[in-house]
């Protein structure tokens, strides 16, 4: 067996607390929520957002009213999400980043193809 390298120099990566990581996802809302109650259909459906996302989560908006938009028992199936990692302003927070869950519409382009 070769012996192994001690004392090499170690790779300085970025660090990901500097810069905003995005990525879209489309969400199967319809799978997640089965068997729940139709009152509770909605509100079920932003706890699998953040679920689906990890730790801090914070809902936009406009991602709330496209949940809300057909009432707390018909939710959309799927919906297209935009989860970004932003750096936390809040000192007495334990998390150093939170993620930030927004409404993510396709281009017309990709749509009428």
């Amino acid at each position: 067996m070769a012996p192994t390298k001690k004392g090499g120099k170690k790779k300085k990566g970025c660090s990901a607390i500097n810069e905003v990581v995005t990525q879209e996802y489309t969400i199967d809302i319809h799978k997640r929520i089965p068997g729940v109650g139709f009152k509770k259909c909605a509100p079920q459906a932003l706890k699998e957002i953040r679920k689906f996302a990890n730790l801090d989560v914070r809902i936009d908006t406009r991602l709330n009213k496209a949940v809300w938009a057909k009432g707390i028992r018909n939710v959309p199936y799927q919906i297209r999400v935009r989860l970004s990692r932003k750096r936390n302003e809040d000192e007495d927070s334990p998390n150093k980043l939170y993620t930030l869950a927004t409404m993510y519409l396709l281009p017309l382009s990709k749509i009428y193809k």
